[in-house]
Parts: structure tokens; C-alpha cells; sequence
């Protein structure tokens, strides 16, 4: 009854004109940005960080504008993945797998509707999730003390691999680079200045928002030019709609099965959006047996990863509004976001800034229902943009993010080190090292550094008590399990998933 009505609460904050108005333009942004393939919902967020400042929002409307945007990123990304085989991003390949046939059989418009439902779906049974799951996680969090917290940390960049990620051992220099900017600046228990070099600019730390928008949007627009500068794309004709309600009865089993397994991984930490579009499909198609032609064009094999991702992008949320850590590279940016405009993540946050927490969760339910009302009749002005040169918008995204920034602090030197990030980021990826680890470490690392020496201030500077009590211990294991089981079920994984694309007859 109590959640409910904060529920109520929150509708109160997402229904003002205002904040519905921004809750429509990030849905109908994200749309944008997640059909631009290799954008993604984490450069999305990162790219229009800076004009949430820019306007002078206050938190719980930037956070609407933001989280808005991740939910239209997610269903964007569907768009290319039927239209060019080619996904929006991670999430989304495995709905090339039965999307683009069902294009090539002149259905594009019943997959991308299909696909649309699946993602409302998904994301309303993930929301549900969040409201259900985050007050009560946020309640047993209370409970940790410093030592607990550390442990957390911990198993956060443990876990930051995933099983699905490529290398763990660069995914952990990632973490490192991260954790050793975060000690830039002037110690606050010491005073010391730390790796300043004289430079005032650096007493007060990097601005996380310099480096998100450097390391995922300037760094995205630089591989953008390399790989992607030139004409647009021909793409499969989107014809007139014929999805019968005898097919969306058919895969409403799917999609509820999808958006339960996608929330369940997007809860844990480091798995997200990837895993749960991959398990949604490959459980489904098991599930189903004979009865299904995945891979030929069945609308089933759109809805499960569909509703899967978009499930997962809700199940991320929950750790970082309950404990302040990120369960993607998209909340990751969100956390960033949210320690910039002052508000602290974690479960006291439920109590101290209810307004923000409700008010997002009651504005991903209504920007679910914006974004199924703007993607089904308005997909072909979406599709349109596939086939606009990139030459003509990277100038755009550029300049929103060059504004932005300049708009903060109307500072020259922030312009050079948004490049500079930038300039890093676009090398890092070169070699294959993630950018998701260097924020995190970024964003833990202070709050890492305090809660390790009040553990050991309260012990003397016995370091036992960070595994003395039995929650931190069981901390340590899960982050010790976080650290291997990439090596082991990661490979495996991505074999799977590898096989699962190759076996699928899909043709060009």
C-alpha cells in the first residue's frame, strides 16, 4: 500500500506539463538515436547530458529527460536490425535473426510493429519489476556499513566483464584507469593535492560529465567518420501494415516469458540488455520446438529478444537507484548524471529524494505508453532517417554536444578535455578496452576511497573487517565468482551466441 502510493506520488511529478513534454521529446530523441546503428541508448544519454544543464533542469525533470531517452534508445535500435540486418546496437542482434526475413518476405512493417509491442511489453513487465524489487532492496541496503560497501564496490567492477564480455583482463585495466583518475584532485581528508600538476582547474577532480561526453559521444562520432561517412543506406520498403490480432495473442506468451528472463538479467550486475535479448530468444526457441520457424521469420522470434532487452534496460535500474551501482553502461551514465546534480544513489535516496525515484519510475510507465503510440504510426518517418548521409548529421550531434558543454561552465579548457577524452576514448576502443569501467571507476572510486577508511577507522586499521561480518564475506565470494566465471562461461557464451546467428538461414 506504501508503494503504491509513492506510485501515486510520482505520477503527480511525471504528469506536469513540463515534465510530460520533456518525457515526450527524450522518447521521441531516443527513438532517433537508437535507429542510427551503433549509437546506442548509452551515447543517446551521454550526447544530451549536456543540454539537460544547458536548460537549467531541475533533477527529477533531467532525470525523466534521460531515462526517456534509454527507453526510446531501446526501441529504436530495432529499426535497423529489420530494415538492414544491421543492429542498433549490441541488444538488438538477435532480432536481426528473424526481423530481417520477415522484411525480405515483404513484412517489415508487421516486424517493426511486432517488435514495438514486444518492446512496450518488455518494458512494462521490467517497470513493474523495478516497483516491486527496488523499495525492499533499498530497505535491506540500509543495513550495510562501510566494510559492506566496499565489498559492493568490489563485486561491481568484479562483475563489470560480464559473461558476455570479450576480454576481462582489459575490462579490469578499464577499471584501473578509471579508479586512478577518480584520485585526481585535493584529498578531502588529507588536503593533499593528488596528480594536479599545479593546474587549478584539476583541485576540484575531472567533471564526470567532460568524460562521458568524451569518451562515448566524441569517441563515438570519431568511429562514426572512419567507418560510416558516405551515402545512406538502401534498405527493404516498409509496405502497408497487416499484423493480425491472432499473431500479437499468439506472441503475448513470448513476450511475457522475454520480459521476465530480460528483468531478471538486468538485475544482475554486469550481465544487462545483451544477455537477456540472447537468452529471451535462444530459451524461447527451445521452448517452442517444432512449433516455431525461428530464424525464417516468425514474429515470435522478434518478440522474445524485443521484450528481453527491454525488460533488462528496466532490471538495471534497480541496482542503481537501490545501491548506487549501475547495472549497465547506460545507468552507468545515469549514475554519473544523478552524483552531478548532487543526489546521492542508493536506498536512502527512497527516502531523502522520493520525488526523483517515483517520478522516473512513473514516467518509464508513461513514456512506455508514448513510445508504442509515436513508434507504430510514426515508423516510417524513423526509417526515413536511415537513409539521410551521415555527413549531415554528425554536424548536428556535434554541435549539441560542443553547445552543451560550453553551456556548463563557458570554459575553453572544458572544450579541450571533452576532446581529450574523446581523442582517448576513440584510441582505447581501438584496442578493444571498454569505456563503461573507466566511468564506473570514476564514479565508485571516491565513494570506494571513503567507505575504506571508515572501515578502518572504526577498526583501528584492522583490515579483517571488511570480510568480518558475514554479508561482506558473501560479498567477497560473489565478487571472487565475478572475477573467474567470465574466463569460463563467457567464452562458452559467446560461442553459443555466435552459433545461433551462423545457424539461422537468413539471406540478403
Amino acid at each position: 500500500m506504501e508503494t503504491l502510493q509513492f506510485l501515486m506520488d510520482g505520477f503527480a511529478v511525471a504528469l506536469t506539463p513540463t515534465n510530460l513534454m520533456f518525457a515526450l521529446f527524450g522518447a521521441f530523441i531516443g527513438t532517433l538515436i537508437g535507429a542510427l546503428p551503433g549509437l546506442g541508448p548509452a551515447n543517446g544519454v551521454a550526447i544530451l547530458i549536456p543540454l539537460a544543464f544547458t536548460l537549467g533542469l531541475p533533477p527529477e525533470t533531467a532525470m525523466i529527460l534521460l531515462t526517456s531517452v534509454y527507453a526510446g534508445a531501446m526501441y529504436g535500435g530495432r529499426i535497423s536490425s529489420i530494415l538492414l540486418n544491421i543492429p542498433g546496437d549490441e541488444p538488438a542482434m538477435m532480432t536481426c535473426l528473424d526481423g530481417y526475413p520477415m522484411a525480405q518476405k515483404g513484412k517489415a512493417a508487421e516486424a517493426l510493429a511486432m517488435s514495438a509491442i514486444a518492446s512496450f511489453a518488455g518494458s512494462l513487465i521490467g517497470t513493474i519489476g523495478l516497483i516491486l524489487l527496488a523499495p525492499a532492496l533499498a530497505k535491506f541496503a540500509l543495513t550495510f556499513g562501510p566494510a559492506e560497501y566496499f565489498a559492493l564496490f568490489m563485486l561491481a567492477f568484479a562483475t563489470l566483464g560480464g559473461i558476455t564480455g570479450k576480454n576481462p583482463m582489459k575490462t579490469v585495466i578499464a577499471a584501473v584507469i578509471g579508479l586512478m583518475i577518480s584520485t585526481v584532485g585535493i584529498d578531502i581528508a588529507t588536503g593533499t593535492q593528488r596528480y594536479t600538476f599545479g593546474i587549478l582547474k584539476l583541485y576540484e577532480g575531472i567533471d564526470f560529465i567532460l568524460a562521458i561526453v568524451g569518451l562515448f559521444a566524441i569517441s563515438e562520432l570519431l568511429f562514426f567518420i572512419e567507418e560510416r561517412a558516405g551515402a545512406g543506406r538502401k534498405m527493404i520498403k516498409v509496405g502497408k501494415l497487416m499484423l493480425r490480432p491472432k499473431e500479437i495473442i499468439a506472441a503475448i506468451p513470448t513476450m511475457f516469458r522475454g520480459g521476465v528472463l530480460g528483468f531478471i538479467a538486468g538485475v544482475l550486475p554486469g550481465a544487462g540488455a545483451s544477455l537477456g535479448s540472447f537468452i529471451s530468444y535462444t530459451l524461447e526457441k527451445q521452448y517452442l520446438g517444432k512449433k516455431s520457424h525461428f530464424g525464417e521469420g516468425d514474429p515470435r522470434g522478434v518478440a522474445a529478444p524485443e521484450a528481453g532487452n527491454n525488460g533488462a534496460s528496466s532490471g538495471a535500474l534497480v541496482p542503481m537507484l537501490t545501491l548506487g551501482v549501475p547495472g549497465s553502461g547506460t545507468t552507468a551514465v545515469l549514475l554519473a548524471m544523478l552524483i552531478s546534480l548532487n543526489v546521492t544513489p542508493g536506498p536512502l535516496m527512497f527516502t531523502q529524494n522520493a520525488d526523483i525515484v517515483w517520478g522516473v519510475i512513473a514516467a518509464l510507465l508513461i513514456g512506455n505508453v508514448i513510445l508504442l503510440l509515436l513508434n507504430i504510426p510514426m515508423v516510417g518517418f524513423f526509417v526515413k532517417l536511415l537513409s539521410v548521409p551521415p555527413m549531415y548529421l554528425l554536424p548536428m550531434v556535434t554541435m549539441v554536444a560542443f553547445v552543451g558543454i560550453y553551456s556548463i561552465s563557458h570554459s575553453t579548457f572544458d572544450l579541450y578535455f571533452m576532446i581529450a577524452f574523446g581523442v582517448a576514448g576513440y584510441i582505447l576502443r581501438k584496442l578493444e578496452i571498454p569505456m563503461v569501467p573507466i566511468i564506473l571507476g570514476m564514479l565508485l572510486g571516491p565513494e570506494m576511497e571513503k567507505n575504506l577508511g571508515h572501515a578502518l577507522v572504526i577498526s583501528d586499521g584492522d583490515w579483517s573487517i571488511l570480510w568480518a561480518s558475514p554479508l561482506a564475506l558473501a560479498l567477497w565470494i560473489v565478487a571472487g565468482l565475478g572475477l573467474i566465471l567470465p574466463y569460463i562461461v563467457g567464452p562458452l557464451l559467446r560461442k553459443r551466441m555466435r552459433a545461433a546467428i551462423k545457424e539461422e538461414p537468413t539471406s540478403d
